[in-house]
């Protein structure tokens, strides 16, 4: 997503398809121009902790970083293509719609007063909608906390009616503002944070980066506290949602959360992933095995031809029996980039006990 600043009469900001994606794998965004990027090192900031009561690599992920590309490219502060062009901040993402309604608090990433805010859009996503319906208000429900010389987060679409804060409140660094929604210019329940410093957008993974520029020695620690900063540890891919099923899968589905669970009588058993942020070229590999050790389907996918936002695969079979045999089922899903593993993911489900 894009995002400009929040003003006192709105908050401006984006996130409609990519041209990189097709509707069955866009999750990325683009939207009208965010304010200048600092190219010179801002002055030292306030140290953030992580903004979502969520776990990366358990019930979240980075989907994207700010882009540093000056010009119609797109690129990462690690010179990677886990952003899309023009995006003005991070992108944090929950599973599914499931996870969504459970609530997942956002929370004040350093201490400051809430400057700006805005509840009342609608919890659509703007597939549904289209971007005309919320022109003026494409960062949904949103938050500006003012940490002081200069200095402000943002927080972007947000659930209508989960704000926990008024303007001019005082807020401590983790404090809960409100829930991750669905609101503004977006396709997926996250929550998209912007840095600002004197209304200029700061990449709090790389502050002082020189535009073009890119940061593989530092670990992105930027302005994060340790803890936050090894929470959000760089990733050139990651599996967002993984389980099983008893019939195929779509990625609509997988949106929605709730997918049925096999048991021995179902027709099917299926095993399901969707990664995020894979590169052009990655090979993907899937592959089901039984209580007794022996495969029972295996699947792949052809070379990608691009780099993909996100990306649904998924291999089964139909029962030749009455019943699936009782016991555990494995499923492992392995990326091959070149010679190397970049992602793997291994998950099981029992039938029958």
């Amino acid at each position: 997503m894009k995002h400009a600043q929040l003003f006192l009469a709105g908050i401006l900001a984006a996130c409609s398809p990519s041209e990189k994606a097709s509707s069955a794998d866009a999750v990325q965004a683009s939207a009208a121009p965010n304010p200048a990027t600092s190219a010179e090192a801002p002055a030292s900031g306030p140290q953030l902790t992580f903004p979502v009561a969520c776990v990366v690599g358990q019930t979240c992920e980075v989907q994207n970083y700010v882009d540093h590309d000056p010009g119609p490219g797109a690129k990462d502060f690690r010179c990677g293509t886990n952003t899309y062009d023009g995006h003005g901040g991070i992108d944090i993402r929950i599973h599914d719609m499931a996870a969504q309604r459970a609530g997942v608090a956002v929370l004040a990433a350093a201490p400051g007063r809430v400057a700006r805010l805005r509840d009342g859009v609608a919890d659509v996503s703007v597939r549904t909608t289209g971007a005309a319906a919320v022109s003026g208000a494409e960062c949904g429900n949103g938050v500006v906390v003012d940490h002081g010389d200069g200095w402000e987060t943002q927080y972007c679409h947000l659930a209508k009616g989960s704000l926990k804060i008024a303007v001019g409140e005082q807020v401590a660094a983790g404090q809960p503002l409100a829930n991750i929604g669905l609101s503004g210019n977006t396709e997926y329940p996250h929550a998209h944070i912007t840095v600002r410093h004197n209304s200029a957008m700061v990449d709090p993974f790389a502050p002082a980066l020189a535009p073009a520029a890119c940061d593989v020695g530092t670990g992105g620690r930027g302005m994060w506290r340790p803890q936050a900063a090894d929470a959000m540890a760089y990733k050139t891919g990651a599996v967002l949602n993984a389980g099983f099923a008893d019939a195929p899968v779509s990625m609509d589905a997988i949106e929605a959360g709730g997918i049925t669970a096999p048991t021995t009588a179902s027709p099917m058993l299926v095993a399901y992933v969707r990664a995020i942020n894979l590169h052009g070229g990655d090979v993907q590999e899937l592959t089901i095995v039984g209580p007794d050790g022996r495969p029972v389907a295996t699947g792949g996918q052809p070379p990608l031809d691009r780099a993909k936002a996100q990306y649904m695969t998924f291999v089964g079979k139909r029962a030749t029996g009455a019943a699936w045999p009782k016991g555990e089922y494995r499923a492992t899903y392995v990326v091959r980039r070149g010679s190397e593993t970049a992602v793997s993911r291994t998950f099981s489900v029992r039938l029958g006990d």
